[in-house]
């Protein structure tokens, strides 16, 4: 236990400090963004940036992985906040809490085994087309000197690690811009022209609603459907920063933590997060390894915004896009365009549709799903492809064996049957399945068909080798065995 608490707090003090620092800059800006998308006040989202932030840094699975306030759930409760307001927006939020970790419990963390390499790329290369896209408004129809100080700010970010890692270079970038446009009256949009910073504490309450079934009617939708996208980018936030980290965390722990995070964040006024993909890349890239980074970022933004808001109100955002940039960039990962020459076929469409669908839609969950699908049909396809089934007859040529070789389940049913000659004029027909594995009743089905339809045309027939497990299926569901059969599987 001490041995953890030492490896996931204390292993790397000044880094995680430092880190910290630079995330908690970074998620100002996107917190008040995704406020105004969501349609409440900038300070709902930044005492959700600092609550996720802080609570996730105990309750998370998934050290130095950065939880806040996110546009993926802001657009998910923009009709409710539109129709019912704050309240009812503050109710969902702790429902989809408790949603979280009955969900986390229930071990939805498990369905990440049905997610490939290649949906995880796509969804990486997705968010980081979406996190440059954007940046794009920062850029456009704003005064000459943006563009020289966001490049000075990425020249300062990816050469100064060439001369010291003392300091993480987005934090030094940051700084020596903000004092740059200060020193020299540079007029360019700074992090206060974004919204009104808040000037006191957070305060616990209850929201204002009235407790019956009519308002659980109203956000239970919005609360499931916030519980499973938060659940489902924190997870795939998670895997991203075990590659980049070369380590390991607790899926379920990060479901259950999710949940305890945002009920924390509905009783302060908060709006409903989850883990963050931006952020979290900053962590690990400006060197954030351990829970202590997470938790900086979410107290040292408390501190800033309230107590230091005139000077945070300074920040140029061209500091702040060029940190994106930087993200964007080490996000995106590179090999895979290289990949699709190389790679099958198949995962370079999954790739390519989780890209395309998440970009056009901006909907995260719903280009994972489609990369899902699409995964799973491919799979089922290959498999279903590569069913054999050889043949021989005896010396009198009144017999013939039957050799399956294979998996047989409901994409390759069809070509099982396929496989038998049922007009072939013999006596006794041998299957053998000892190289075969019967999966679902489709399977079983089918080889009830083949039994039948040599019955039919009074042949014997032998079935051999059947493994344990797809003997038991037949057992169970199979027909050819049991009196009336013809009428049975007709009925089927």
């Amino acid at each position: 236990m001490m041995q953890t608490f030492r490896q996931d707090w204390l292993s790397n003090i000044r880094n995680d400090l430092l880190s910290g620092v630079v995330v908690a800059l970074a998620l100002i800006p996107e917190a008040i963004a995704f406020s105004i998308i969501a349609g409440v006040d900038p300070k709902v989202g930044l005492y959700a940036a600092f609550s996720m932030a802080t609570v996730i840094a105990f309750a998370g699975g998934r050290p130095g992985m950065v939880s806040a306030a996110t546009g993926a759930m802001a657009l998910v409760m923009v009709s409710l906040v539109k129709e019912h307001g704050l309240q009812y927006m503050l109710a969902a939020t702790l429902l989809t809490g408790v949603l979280q970790m009955i969900i986390g419990w229930a071990g939805f963390d498990r369905l990440m085994r049905f997610v490939s390499r290649s949906v995880i790329t796509g969804f990486a290369n997705a968010l980081a087309i979406l996190i440059f896209l954007a940046q794009l408004p920062e850029l456009i129809r704003v005064p000459w000197a943006v563009y020289p100080l966001v490049a000075a700010g990425l020249a300062i970010i990816y050469l100064l690690p060439r001369i010291t890692r003392v300091v993480p270079s987005p934090l030094v970038a940051i700084v020596v811009l903000t004092i740059v446009t200060a020193a020299f009256g540079i007029h360019v949009p700074t992090v206060g022209d974004k919204g009104q910073l808040p000037d006191s504490l957070p305060v616990f309450l209850l929201p204002d609603v009235p407790l019956n079934f009519e308002t659980l009617r109203i956000i239970f939708p919005v609360s499931l459907a916030m519980a499973v996208v938060g659940l489902l980018e924190s997870m795939m936030t998670a895997t991203l920063i075990d590659d980049f980290t070369d380590t390991s965390s607790n899926k379920r722990r990060e479901c259950v933590g999710q949940g305890v995070a945002n009920i924390a964040t509905g009783f302060l006024g908060g709006m409903a997060g989850c883990a963050m993909i931006g952020q979290s890349v900053i962590n690990v890239k400006s060197g954030g390894r351990g829970r202590l980074s997470t938790l900086t970022a979410g107290v040292v933004l408390l501190v800033m915004v309230v107590f230091l808001g005139d000077w945070v109100a300074r920040i140029p955002m061209a500091a702040l896009v060029a940190v994106m940039i930087m993200v964007s960039i080490g996000t995106f990962n590179w090999g895979s365009i290289r990949n699709l020459r190389e790679h099958p076929k198949s995962s370079s469409v999954v790739m390519l549709a989780t890209v395309a669908v998440v970009v056009a839609t901006d909907n995260l969950a719903l280009g994972v799903l489609t990369g899902v699908l699409l995964s799973g049909f491919f799979f089922a396809h290959k498999v279903g492809s590569i069913l054999r089934v050889s043949s021989r007859a005896d010396a009198e040529g009144r017999s013939r064996t039957y050799t399956v070789t294979g998996q047989v389940f409901f994409a390759s049913a069809d070509a099982f049957i396929s496989r038998f000659d049922f007009k072939e004029v013999i006596d006794k027909v041998h299957i053998d399945v000892s190289r075969a594995h019967f999966w679902d009743i489709t399977a079983i089905s089918a080889l009830d068909k083949v039994i039948l339809k040599f019955r039919r045309e009074a042949t014997e027939v032998e079935v051999t080798g059947l493994n344990e497990a797809s003997a038991t299926l037949v057992d169970k569901f199979a027909v050819h065995d049991k009196d009336g059969a013809e009428d049975l599987l007709m009925s089927h």
